[in-house]
């Protein structure tokens, strides 16, 4: 048995003589009886595979389970898994318990496990994440799974009694397909809760002769302001370089820019605010500078 990558039930190893009990404690176990070889690097995607190994299938994978087997990013890893549909009533630390029936049409089938669609993984962690957290998920889920703003809201629309409610439209109105990074939604969240219009996001650039520039994160057309999320990646001197002309010719083309970075939002978030307030009052936008 090849148990160095995918959650795995010890009874039934041991039972079937895939390993001994001395073996077993060689594993890092997750949940009760559920185990994972020590140098797997466990992430939301495997924590999601154990918790249906801990279930034996009796039930529905919901919440980041189902999102992360949906392909989505941005997850911590060390989050509780989520379960759905099923006769367990008292689940062990690190999952939760959906105590809601799942209609059939609402869940998909991905490598033999059951699990919520990605409407239904969006609605239900719309509405019991904090908010933040919330639409980071949700922009994370359109970004994997090519859910739309448009299907979600029809999906809200269908269930206006549930629970929660109310906070899933607000996610909603502040979510963003074209959200491609954690951080470009904290940005974008930041700069909306400062009282500042909402930016277009993913917009393509060009020259006056119609030459493409580049994507940008963020950025108002209208003002020629970007705002742009500077990643780690951008120390690479390759990816430096690249960013420096596209930079130098983004300017030359009449835009400002502003590079954010993560201690920027974490620590000087007002400062940066001041100065996307403050270009944008000088470009004309209907704020003002403070």
């Amino acid at each position: 048995m090849d148990t160095s990558g995918e959650p795995f039930s010890g009874a039934r190893a041991v039972a079937d003589g895939r390993l001994c009990r001395y073996r077993l404690r060689h594993h890092r176990r997750l949940y009760p009886d559920t185990y994972v070889s020590r140098d797997v690097d466990v992430d939301a995607s495997v924590r999601a595979r154990a918790v249906w190994i801990w279930c034996r299938g009796r039930g529905v994978l919901a919440g980041r389970s189902a999102a992360a087997l949906l392909g989505t990013k941005w997850i911590d890893p060390s989050a509780p898994g989520a379960l759905a549909w099923t006769p367990h009533r008292s689940p062990p630390p690190g999952i939760e318990l959906y105590r809601e029936r799942i209609p059939d049409d609402e869940c998909v089938h991905s490598a033999g496990r059951r699990l919520t669609t990605a409407a239904r993984t969006a609605f239900d962690l719309g509405r019991r994440l904090p908010l933040d957290e919330a639409v980071e998920m949700v922009d994370a889920l359109y970004q994997a799974t090519g859910l739309t703003r448009a299907a979600l809201t029809a999906f809200t629309a269908a269930h206006s009694r549930a629970r929660g409610i109310v906070q899933l439209r607000q996610v909603i109105t502040l979510s963003d397909e074209g959200a491609e990074s954690l951080w470009e939604t904290r940005t974008r969240l930041a700069i909306v809760r400062d009282g500042l219009p909402r930016p277009e996001s993913q917009v393509q650039v060009r020259d006056a002769d119609g030459r493409w520039i580049g994507r940008v994160d963020l950025c108002w057309e209208k003002w020629r302001v970007i705002v742009e999320y500077d990643g780690d990646h951008h120390f690479d001197p390759e990816q430096r370089n690249r960013d420096v002309e596209r930079w130098n010719a983004l300017e030359a083309a009449g835009w400002r820019v502003i590079r954010v970075k993560a201690r920027q939002l974490m620590r000087g978030r007002a400062t940066l605010l001041r100065q996307i307030r403050a270009v944008l009052a000088e470009a004309g936008a209907p704020v003002t500078a403070r």
